[in-house]
């Protein structure tokens, strides 16, 4: 439901682009100086707010609409001003950046669930325990900071992804980030751990 209103709020808003600044178009379309500051100014408020309707998340919207202009910038060569504007052009990019953001909720989601389904572990020598423990921590603190901080507020002190920005004075954009980055890289750091013994 979420992606269906989505995708109709970015068909009715492509729509409702008028083709007056065709030098614009054609501007960013070549490369021009100012060019994406410009795009940026004339449709960054309508990226932003597509992205939180669907999202419902400010921090996430700021990144998606952040990624869907670097995203135009980078990959302009494939845009054609006589097909339509640069305005319509980039809130097809952030459709697509939307729905990439939604995807990756919902794999976080499925892990997660799929962490919590798992049956209790049968009861293991206390000495394996301690060398489990002394392992992920010197995983943990191998990531470096802030990374290896954020990951201590998270799994070690419970916090939330909030309470982490606060306390460390980061975008929340930025700490799940982060936290996603580490745990893959944990992750592949125990299983080589695994492999070794």
């Amino acid at each position: 439901m979420v992606v269906t209103t989505a995708t109709r709020a970015v068909r009715m808003a492509a729509e409702q682009f008028p083709s007056e600044d065709r030098a614009l178009d054609h501007e960013f379309a070549a490369g021009a100086e100012g060019s994406l500051e410009r795009l940026y100014a004339s449709a960054s408020r309508l990226v932003y707010t597509l992205a939180l309707r669907a999202l419902g998340d400010g921090a996430e919207a700021e990144d998606v609409t952040q990624q869907t202009f670097v995203s135009a910038w980078r990959t302009r060569e494939g845009y054609d001003p006589e097909r339509g504007s640069a305005r319509a052009w980039v809130v097809g990019i952030a459709r697509r950046r939307i729905a990439d953001a939604l995807d990756a909720r919902a794999r976080e989601r499925r892990r997660v669930e799929a962490v919590a389904a798992r049956p209790e572990p049968v009861a293991e020598d206390p000495l394996d325990g301690h060398a489990q423990r002394i392992l992920v921590r010197a995983e943990v603190e191998g990531l470096g900071p802030p990374r290896n901080q954020i990951v201590e507020l998270a799994f070690f002190e419970g916090c939330t992804h909030q309470q982490i920005s606060e306390r460390m004075d980061m975008p929340l954009g930025t700490v799940k980030s982060h936290l996603r980055r580490s745990l893959i890289e944990l992750r592949r750091g125990l299983e080589a751990a695994d492999a070794s013994l």
